[in-house]
């Protein structure tokens, strides 16, 4: 990995230890994150009997928080403050109390302040869920950023 791709995924893991401290809805759920990088993100969460339904399965709601927290973490990697401007979910088979859920994000396009990033929340081999969210970068920055200033030389000095 070339130190680019290096200072890239440092700063990924920064950011998403950041938010992870700020994060009281992903915390609360017992969400984790199972990894990061520039673009994308795995969260997981066991699923809990709070989460089941009248059906004794899990609240949608819930998976849909799980992919939600997952487009999160996935698009604000770059470090610029990055909000849901719009998203969709697909159930496709349910969960049930005990499942480890695994949310996979990842970026299908990033230009100028938008995004688009899909999520496939899985039991095992099953897949419970597609999601995509539509991101939109605002002003700012998760965590401060090292600048490094240029020295300052003395008149007459040169490399």
């Amino acid at each position: 990995m070339s130190d680019g791709g290096r200072d890239a995924q440092a700063l990924a893991e920064r950011v998403a230890e950041q938010m992870y401290a700020n994060d009281r809805a992903t915390r609360a759920l017992g969400m984790r994150i199972e990894r990061i990088a520039p673009g994308s993100a795995e969260l997981s969460m066991l699923v809990s009997e709070a989460m089941l339904n009248g059906h004794d399965i899990c609240h949608g709601g819930y998976i849909f928080l799980l992919a939600d927290s997952t487009f999160a973490y996935a698009c604000n990697s770059y470090n610029r403050n990055t909000v849901a401007q719009g998203c969709s979910i697909d159930y496709l088979a349910p969960a049930r109390a005990g499942d480890v859920l695994r949310a996979r994000g990842v970026e299908r396009s990033r230009t100028g302040r938008t995004g688009v990033y899909d999520i496939e929340v899985t039991n095992g081999t099953t897949t419970v869920a597609l999601f995509r969210g539509k991101s939109y970068r605002i002003d700012g920055t998760i965590v401060a950023e090292d600048v490094e200033e240029p020295a300052l030389r003395a008149e007459g000095d040169h490399e």
